[in-house]
């Protein structure tokens, strides 16, 4: 019985991260203001490591449609911007020589349209991460019958994950109804 309560205690912590990703990603998902933590998913290639940009440049958001970047070295103006522009994020960065300015687009109903379509695709990676935890546990509780744990230990088990599963995607689907709501308001 401890093996399995180990199982289930595994994968309630998987897919906790399983959520605190999503809502990181959501975090990146911009919809009314500039922000600093909008290039936090963004890598820059410093000196062969891959080092989030916030750790190579000060980020910093001066007005509502505007995002600045000043790399704490010259030399990694260059790449920043290769970085920010290889992330696929939507952005033009315009480098000055001394500093990245990137101006944000005013958000047009196509432009919130596909941002809800980007947060249901999170929402879906998400939600299959999360099956595939509880796929795992299963297969793992399943491994243990042959071990000696007893049928019924498994299905109780089981059922424990399923109702970890359930709980999870219903927080997933929870976080995306309020998300959705705050980018189809104008």
């Amino acid at each position: 019985m401890e093996e399995t309560k180990s199982i289930i205690a595994a994968a309630e912590v998987s897919m906790k991260k399983s959520i605190e990703h999503f809502e990181n990603q959501l975090a990146r998902i911009r919809v009314g203001r500039a922000s600093a933590n909008l290039l936090d998913g963004v890598k820059v290639d410093y000196y062969g490591t891959p080092t989030p940009i916030s750790q190579a440049a000060t980020v910093s958001a001066p007005d509502a449609k505007t995002l600045t970047i000043q790399p704490f070295e010259k030399s990694m103006i260059t790449p920043i911007e290769k970085a920010i522009v290889d992330a696929n994020l939507g952005y033009s960065p315009q480098n000055d020589g001394i500093l990245i300015r990137i101006n944000l687009p005013t958000v047009t109903e196509d432009r919130r349209k596909a941002m809800v379509k980007q947060l249901k695709e999170e929402g879906e990676d998400a939600k299959i991460a999360i099956r595939n935890i509880r796929r795992d546990s299963n297969e793992t509780v399943k491994k243990l019958t042959k071990k000696g744990v007893t049928e019924d230990e498994a299905k109780i088990s089981e059922a424990e994950i399923q109702k970890l599963t359930d709980k999870f995607v219903a927080q997933i689907d929870s976080i995306f109804t309020i998300k959705e709501k705050e980018i189809m308001t104008v």
